[in-house]
């Protein structure tokens, strides 16, 4: 038996009324996703539990088959997993957003403009980030240059009390009353505010801006933690896999749980990701693998930025090029395939930030085809009766593993 799982990031919706009243899923057209949901079971899972911030950390946590609760100790040290930074006990890491701030002048309030500066290239962000290291750094304080503009800061004996707000949920709000607070903020703050001259006249936002593009005005601290504990894969399923992601923190939850990071050319968490080479690279891992995570974060990115042409055309591209693809391959060469898909957490178009409502998920198994007469891949699986109801996710994956092998 081989696993498949496929997270379609922050692809779950609300009705949207400039496409007469439907979700993001039920508008793209999604073949392969409506066929497994006639032929699979399917269901709504709660990623979220109750009290906790609707995160990305989160919910993945949650889908990979750990209580939230009893392993989550913040987002930026599963970055840090994945960026090789080993954390010492007295180590708290930081996420380091690049981020493009506007106003600020003549009494107006700074404006939480872009939280990815226009999705900034590695390689800008890089440059960005050692001429922030140059000039920032301390006995205590490190920079390290992560993707795109997901970076990470260490704080030796940093707080991970402070109270810091993710910039994807202020877009377009002022600043000042998200700014960190509470013990630890003075520094964060400091040096907020001092990278900002830093960047200002920096020559990789110089070509940005006479390109038309969003520069990358200022560093935004957030997701503080410490080093997490997770028991692996081996350990708590008896199998071994890998994992595909162009994000940091997904690819530290697969360090952290033992699984095999695969890296493909031309992954960028956006919509020109290379789809085809995610499915090809998953399918190949299953050689000497039994499970794979396939991760894609473009539907996500789109929600944030509110564009709602790029979230259906992210949808129908994973649909198209992931999905069936993998199912196809997987099936031809190997036999039986277990398949789960299914976003982490809603990240509507309208909000521009993550949800916390249940998600549809379909499990595939090739062994024991259903007819679910009727019914489609999308959010209306809420309303289908005798569908599969998962009030803690993490629970999800025990079923989808173990149930297939009892």
């Amino acid at each position: 038996m081989k696993y498949v799982v496929i997270i379609g990031d922050g692809m779950a919706d609300r009705p949207i009324d400039e496409i007469g009243g439907l979700t993001v899923l039920q508008k793209a057209v999604t073949p392969n996703l409506d066929r497994l949901a006639v032929k699979g079971t399917v269901g709504m899972v709660r990623t979220i539990p109750a009290g906790m911030t609707p995160g990305s950390d989160v919910a993945n946590l949650s889908i990979m088959g750990y209580d939230p609760a009893a392993y989550y100790t913040g987002r930026a040290p599963l970055e840090a997993a994945s960026m090789g930074i080993e954390l010492g006990e007295d180590d708290v890491a930081f996420r380091c957003n690049l981020v493009t701030l506007e106003g600020g002048g003549s009494g107006s309030p700074t404006i939480m403009k872009d939280h990815s500066s226009g999705h900034i290239t590695s390689e800008e962000g890089r440059e960005l980030i050692s001429a922030i290291s140059a000039e920032l750094k301390s006995d205590h304080v490190a920079f390290y240059p992560g993707v795109s503009y997901r970076h990470l800061m260490v704080w030796n004996n940093g707080s991970v009390k402070t109270h810091c707000t993710p910039p994807h949920d202020i877009l377009d709000r002022p600043i000042a009353d998200y700014l960190p607070s509470g013990d630890g903020s003075k520094l964060l703050n400091e040096l907020m505010v001092r990278s900002v001259k830093i960047l200002a006249s920096h020559p990789v936002n110089e070509k940005r801006r006479s390109a038309g593009k969003r520069p990358a005005s200022s560093i935004w601290l957030w997701g503080q933690g410490k080093k997490p504990s997770l028991p692996t894969y081996r350990d708590k399923y008896g199998i071994t896999g890998s994992l595909i992601s162009a994000v940091d923190l997904t690819k530290g939850l697969g360090v952290c749980a033992g699984l095999r990071i695969i890296n493909v050319p031309g992954a960028t968490g956006w919509i020109d990701t290379n789809y085809a080479g995610k499915a090809d690279y998953a399918v190949n891992a299953l050689n000497d693998a039994d499970f794979v995570y396939i991760h894609l974060e473009a539907p996500d990115e789109a929600g944030h930025a509110g564009n709602l042409e790029y979230k259906i055309k992210a949808v129908e591209d994973l649909d198209a090029l992931v999905i069936g693809p993998v199912l196809e391959k997987v099936k031809e060469r190997f036999g039986e395939v277990r398949l789960l898909v299914m976003p982490d957490h809603a990240t509507p178009v309208k909000e521009r930030t993550h949800t916390s409502e249940p998600v549809p998920f379909i499990i595939y198994d090739s062994r024991v085809e259903h007819a679910n007469a009727g019914a489609t891949y999308d959010e209306s699986i809420a309303t289908r009766n005798g569908i599969m109801i998962v009030d803690k996710g993490h629970t999800l994956m025990d079923y989808f593993i173990k149930e297939a092998v009892e």
